[in-house]
């Protein structure tokens, strides 16, 4: 499931696509938030489908190993647990799995090698040797070295640069949704590992919290849009002995997107709102920006309190002890 600090990201993110892009539009604003989110299944259905392939190609090699005139009995008992396992089995047995996979025509033919060269350093890995020790694998057994497989695959340069060109994009969030992936196959269950079981996806919609974690995000795009002509003044008001025009563009959406949730989200704290967008600064924006969205975001509190525009249920209620009810200095 994405976070919702991920999904702020994301949020950001198409708000300063559409600013730079001068798109006054919420619904095309909307329509591009919901592209970068979804496109990010595409990316996990990229990076489950390693795990499929490196047993196909363990297969390949089993069969030629097979034919020698003296092949060896360690080298195919590592070969065939590879390549029958029975939690990728399960995996690329799924009829969505099999679905996505053919609608991005996902091709791993020309990447032969590279599985291959993971096939051989994965042989001296000690979780995998004590798993050749093992006489009778259970489904557990098989899903924890998937786990392995899958970690070595994400960290291989060649795999990554193969899935970055199909999406330029999707490079800057290839660790998360790796990530996401992971925790996501620790999650399969085998009574439920057949063709009709669910494919695993970074955003399933049909899941209420996921749902509502993504409308949350997509609604603080669409307001923070229609609201970005009147927060501009009232950060212009608290500026101090710095022109609005120096303001880094990314620390005004970032200013924008807090007021909204200070105003249009009740049941989250403001402390919480505070924090969530110091952090994003850091990521996105320039060093000395915590400091400075900390400072505006302060006053622009305690004015809005003022005003009387910040309602918050009871779970997100303001805190005097927590929060501080005095008024910066200047």
């Amino acid at each position: 499931m994405l976070s919702r600090h991920f999904l702020r990201a994301k949020a950001l993110q198409t708000l300063y696509a559409a600013v730079t892009s001068q798109c006054s539009n919420i619904e095309e604003a909307e329509k591009l938030f919901d592209y970068n989110v979804l496109r990010l299944n595409d990316m996990g259905i990229f990076q489950l489908s390693t795990l499929p392939q490196l047993a196909f190609v363990a297969e390949r090699i089993l069969e030629n190993e097979m034919q020698k005139f003296k092949p060896q009995d360690n080298q195919i008992k590592y070969l065939r647990r590879i390549a029958e396992n029975r939690f990728i089995e399960s995996l690329a047995r799924g009829f969505e799995y099999r679905q996505a996979v053919n609608r991005l025509k996902v091709d791993w033919a020309n990447q032969f090698d590279a599985f291959r060269k993971i096939i051989n350093t994965m042989k001296t890995n000690k979780q995998f040797v004590d798993y050749l020790a093992i006489e009778n694998p259970t489904y557990d057994d098989e899903r924890a070295i998937c786990l392995l497989e899958f970690k070595y695959m994400m960290n291989d340069d060649t795999l990554r640069d193969a899935i970055f060109e199909r999406d330029l994009l999707w490079e800057d969030d290839f660790d998360q949704v790796a990530q996401y992936v992971f925790m996501l196959l620790k999650e399969v269950d085998e009574d439920k590992a057949d063709e009709a079981m669910r494919c695993p996806q970074v955003y399933d919609k049909r899941n209420e919290d996921e749902l509502s974690a993504f409308l949350f995000a997509r609604k603080l795009v669409s307001d923070t849009m229609a609201h970005l002509d009147e927060v501009e003044p009232m950060i212009k008001k608290h500026l101090q002995n710095w022109d609005f025009d120096r303001v880094a563009l990314m620390d005004i959406l970032l200013i924008n997107m807090a007021v909204t949730e200070f105003t249009c989200c009740p049941s989250i704290p403001e402390r919480v709102t505070v924090d969530e967008y110091i952090e994003l600064s850091k990521e996105f924006s320039t060093e000395k920006s915590k400091l400075f969205i900390n400072g505006i975001l302060d006053r622009l509190l305690i004015e809005l309190r003022v005003q009387g525009r910040i309602n918050k249920n009871e779970r997100g209620m303001y805190d005097p002890e927590i929060d501080g009810d005095v008024v910066p200095e200047g």
